[in-house]
């Protein structure tokens, strides 16, 4: 309950209407960032590299594991890991220029290698990612990655959109690649960005399981290159969405081995199993709201591909 407050109170006192009835999330403007120097292990080269983060703009120098600051609801999937001792980064979202009107996000689709003689050899795919949670640091290893960080913050309002400023760099290859420890393939295909925002209503069992219903429901892909579209509007559909109009088979419900992680009230992170949808009037608990350079399976997409969002928020 106090976290709740506490991101109420972020969220009433960082909204700015921007046309209508919109009002912006917390640093939804994308103008301050965080960069965090981190120095990489001798063993791979030893160099500094950065790393950032949405939140008051300020600089972090050494390999420190990170949590959200400032009040920020963001996170990234920027990371500082640590492998068999050896200290790597990754960084894929990036603070851009949004055509002269201040900062953005530029979230990118590359791959990050870490390779040491007879010790380590991995090259992995990343397609750059910012979303409404928490990431866990360090990453100590490539395997189930949706439990290594934390996916939505507590909100009990029904938006009727999320809008945003976005543009897309569709390199437009025809080539998949997939790549993560050990094991590296291509093949003909193509990837999309993707947006979202979801919301839903949670409980915890006696055992500390988390469960969910549906609520809300907004999702769209983009494919090809599209210049810099002010106010795009993503609708929120209520109740069961697999029976309205636009529905898509990548918008169902989260589940089995494709739900994502929260903290219960032991403070372990758990698989939140979305049981159904909810009721066309039900109040949610959570929201998730996403925006990614790839839309594939983890560790898998175009290079090249990039996504340009910024002024993110809410119409209600």
């Amino acid at each position: 309950m106090k976290k709740l407050l506490i991101l109420t109170t972020i969220f009433a006192a960082t909204t700015a209407p921007a046309f209508g009835e919109v009002q912006l999330l917390p640093f939804g403007n994308m103008n301050q960032w965080v960069t965090r120097n981190i120095k990489e292990s001798s063993l791979i080269g030893g160099n500094t590299k950065q790393v950032y983060e949405i939140a008051p703009t300020k600089t972090i120098d050494g390999a420190i594991a990170y949590k959200n600051q400032g009040g920020s609801p963001w996170a990234t999937s920027n990371v500082y890991a640590k492998v068999a001792c050896i200290v790597k980064t990754s960084n894929a979202v990036f603070p851009g220029d949004h055509s002269g009107n201040g900062k953005c996000a530029r979230l990118t689709t590359r791959l990050e290698s870490c390779k040491v003689l007879g010790l380590v050899n991995i090259e992995v795919l990343v397609s750059g990612s910012i979303f409404l949670g928490q990431m866990e640091e360090p990453i100590t290893n490539t395997s189930s990655p949706y439990s290594k960080f934390e996916m939505g913050i507590p909100f009990t309002k029904r938006p009727k959109a999320l809008v945003l400023d976005m543009k897309v760099v569709d390199p437009g290859t025809g080539v998949i690649t997939h790549a993560t420890t050990g094991s590296k393939k291509t093949y003909k295909g193509k990837d999309s960005a993707d947006i979202f925002i979801y919301l839903q209503r949670r409980w915890e069992d006696a055992d500390g399981n988390i469960h969910a219903k549906r609520v809300g429901t907004g999702r769209q892909r983009f494919t090809g290159n599209r210049d810099w579209i002010k106010g795009h509007r993503i609708p929120v559909t209520y109740g069961d969405a697999s029976t309205q109009p636009g529905y898509r088979n990548y918008m169902g419900l989260l589940n089995g081995e494709r739900a994502y992680y929260a903290r219960n009230s032991k403070g372990k992170l758990v698989p939140v199993q979305e049981e159904g949808w909810d009721s066309a009037d039900a109040t949610p608990t959570h929201m998730i709201v996403m925006c990614s350079a790839g839309s594939g399976v983890a560790y898998e997409g175009q290079l090249g591909m990039e996504l340009w969002v910024d002024n993110i928020g809410l119409e209600f």
